[in-house]
This record gives structure tokens, C-alpha cells and sequence, in this order.
């Protein structure tokens, strides 16, 4: 079985792509399961860019193809001053706790949302080093909700989960099911697609 880095102490994150890879004779591990650890400085104007910074990083200490990942979220109706894009988790400088986030997501959603709800649009953006190739892939979410009123059920490292709601479906992505994904074409088989195409 190969094992490829996700160069991330975000152990949600790499259970986000875990089983598909695992499928395809590919085992994530993450910055947790080496003794090696960089200090990135994530200052790239996208989500692609950040990205290559994190993968290019830990490239240069593993000898693992390496898998990054960022994202930026993008939200309709709010003041510019509080667009999070690529700083999502990080607001007035500050990196917030994932109930902090919660607080303070659902806080935007009740002062500026019609009815406590916000329309959002995730971007997310990948990179692999592989040999020395990078290479690159780029995907949204459909637009959902995020909501003043919180679900009772929080994912670890992926908080906003609380709080946001799929538009077609109206659940809490917290409660959403793997069927649900199946039906919503929402399962990112192209995502482990390209993972897999990438090391192979």
C-alpha cells in the first residue's frame, strides 16, 4: 500500500479523503505521524497557492508524495472588513478555537443574514508533490447556507459544519449521509481521483 503526506495536523481533514484512498491502496498519514515539523507561513493570494506553499514545505523534509489543501470561504451580504476568504479560522488576528468559530460565524448569520441565514460558497484548492511534479486541482462547493442557529452535533476541525446548511437538502451538514452525498454528486470522487492519478 503507498502512503502519501497530508501536510496537515488536521486529522478531520485527512478522515475527509480516508476512505476513498484506502479504496484505492493509498494510506493517508498526516504531519502528526512524522518527527518532522515546518513552520509554513501561508501567505499566497488563493487557495492554490497556499496550498503549493504547504506541499513544497514538506516536501523538502519527506520522502512521501505529499498532499496539501486550503480553502476560502467566500460570503454574500457581509461587509468587505469580514469576507473570511483564505481566513477562515484566523479573524483580527486571531486563530479562533472551533467554538469560537461557531460563535462568531452564526454572530455574521444574525446580524447580516436574511432570516439568520447567509449564502456561502466554499473554494478549495489541492496540491501534490510527487518526484519533484507538482500538480494541482481546484473545486467549489455549491452555494449553502450558513445559519444563526447552531446544530447540536459539532465535527471536530470542521466547526462551520454546525452551522451550515445544504440548500437542496435543507440539513445541517452535520447530519448529511453518505447517501445523501451520493445523491448530491457531492462524494468528491474527482478529488480522489486526481489524488490517486497523481501518485500513480
Amino acid at each position: 500500500m503507498k502512503k502519501i503526506l497530508f501536510a496537515t495536523e488536521n486529522e478531520s481533514k485527512a478522515k475527509r479523503f480516508e476512505k476513498g484512498l484506502l479504496q484505492n491502496n493509498i494510506e493517508i498519514i498526516t504531519i502528526n505521524d512524522i518527527d518532522k515539523k515546518v513552520d509554513v507561513i501561508e501567505n499566497g493570494k488563493d487557495a492554490i497557492e497556499n496550498a503549493l506553499i504547504k506541499a513544497r514545505a514538506y516536501a523538502g523534509v519527506s520522502d512521501f508524495p505529499v498532499l496539501a489543501m486550503d480553502d476560502n470561504l467566500y460570503i454574500d451580504d457581509i461587509p468587505e472588513d469580514k469576507q473570511p476568504g483564505m481566513f477562515v479560522r484566523r479573524v483580527n488576528g486571531r486563530r479562533l478555537s472551533d467554538q469560537e468559530m461557531i460563535d462568531y460565524y452564526s454572530d455574521l448569520a444574525h446580524v447580516y443574514g436574511n432570516n439568520g441565514r447567509l449564502t456561502c460558497r466554499w473554494i478549495y484548492g489541492i496540491a501534490i508533490i510527487y518526484n519533484g511534479v507538482e500538480k494541482t486541482y481546484t473545486w467549489s462547493k455549491e452555494d449553502f447556507y450558513i445559519v444563526d442557529k447552531p446544530s447540536d452535533k459539532i465535527d471536530v476541525g470542521y466547526p462551520l459544519n454546525s452551522i451550515s446548511i445544504n440548500k437542496k437538502l435543507n440539513k445541517y451538514f452535520t447530519d448529511i449521509t453518505d447517501t445523501d452525498k451520493r445523491l448530491l454528486n457531492e462524494d468528491e470522487q474527482d478529488v480522489i481521483d486526481f489524488i490517486v492519478g497523481a501518485i500513480n
